[in-house]
């Protein structure tokens, strides 16, 4: 078997767009968002949406919740058991909170699920990380938490350190009801002049099309609580020039396109990303243009643990709301998407 020198790499093109105006928890600012991409069109849709949103006073992004979680498997002898090991470990909170900070500086643990079907308990927890992600953070904590509770319940077993119910890099309703990464909003409102100058269309011709195309169109392709146009193309873009894990998109474009009009304030505008997984820090972070990037982002700067990692999310919540708005404006015009496809991947004239 041929033997690849491990220096070996993908390079994927890269360019910073906007800048995009964010307000709101991230203070007034003004941020060039790079973007890794083979999509080349991406590039100046995001920049469109950057340019109007920027027009219109910016785009406020508010982070809501922060968490990352592990479910572990345990294999009880019965459901009687299955119960008592359940009332067991919901009596052992103050301990169960000393087992995980002694595997972590930053892991807290925060929240305790379960689901139990027959014998089987599957055992949901929830952490901060800090400027994390999180994965291997919750993991390791996961780890110690079952040895702990095997080792008080002898007559339970090990069945697996994830059960599936956590639910990584999988399309599911669970991540968006208990929460699992950044729960994010951002919004803006366009003035009606702003929308039909640079989009090129109207308010109402957006909020149409996107109660059709993204609530029902989802609705009866049998969608899993998502409603949007392409999220995943603009946090995949974030995440390959950040040193995200880019299978976090599957669960990260779980999320919801809110457009109403606004009277004479224009086209209010909004997308909503429950499951938004991203970190500052870890695996990935210490590349040269990671590096680079993310100090750009001002997301290396000198915080709070945690409060990198909720900027790095409002700005990956305001760049998809910009690249959301632009497709969106596009497809409400015959022909227009196909053109500047055209245009833009094969010079088309």
């Amino acid at each position: 078997m041929k033997q690849y020198p491990e220096s070996a790499s993908a390079p994927i093109p890269m360019r910073n767009v906007g800048p995009i105006h964010l307000t709101g928890d991230a203070g007034t600012v003004k941020v060039p968002v790079p973007l890794a991409t083979f999509e080349s069109p991406l590039w100046p849709s995001v920049e469109r949406g950057a340019r109007v949103t920027g027009k219109a006073g910016g785009i406020c992004a508010t982070v809501f919740d922060e968490r990352m979680t592990r479910s572990v498997l345990i294999d009880a002898p019965s459901a009687a058991a299955a119960r008592d090991l359940v009332r067991f470990i919901e009596a052992q909170r103050a301990e169960l909170d000393t087992v995980t900070a002694d595997t972590s500086r930053f892991a807290r643990l925060i929240e305790v699920d379960f689901e139990v079907v027959g014998h089987l308990v599957w055992v949901r927890f929830a952490f901060t990380t800090g400027d994390a992600a999180g994965h291997n953070m919750a993991t390791r904590a996961a780890d110690a938490l079952l040895a702990w509770v095997l080792q008080q319940r002898p007559e339970c077993a090990y069945g697996s350190i994830s059960g599936n119910y956590c639910c990584d890099k999988k399309a599911s309703a669970v991540n968006g009801i208990l929460g699992r990464g950044k729960y994010v909003v951002a919004e803006t409102t366009i003035p009606q002049r702003l929308v039909e100058r640079y989009l090129h269309t109207t308010p109402e011709k957006i909020v149409a099309l996107n109660w059709r195309k993204n609530w029902v169109g989802t609705s009866l392709a049998g969608g899993v609580r998502s409603a949007n146009a392409h999220f995943a193309n603009m946090l995949l873009a974030v995440y390959l020039a950040t040193g995200q894990d880019a299978a976090n998109i599957i669960e990260g474009s779980q999320g919801f396109t809110l457009a109403e009009t606004r009277g004479s304030d224009g086209l209010y505008f909004s997308v909503t990303l429950p499951n938004l997984i991203v970190g500052t820090v870890g695996n990935g972070k210490d590349l040269p243009f990671v590096q680079q990037n993310l100090h750009e982002l001002g997301c290396l700067d000198a915080r709070e643990p945690g409060a990198n990692a909720r900027r790095l999310a409002m700005i990956c919540a305001a760049t998809v709301l910009c690249g959301e708005l632009s497709l969106l404006a596009a497809q409400t015009n015959p022909g227009e998407l196909m053109v500047a496809h055209l245009k833009l991947e094969r010079g088309a004239p």
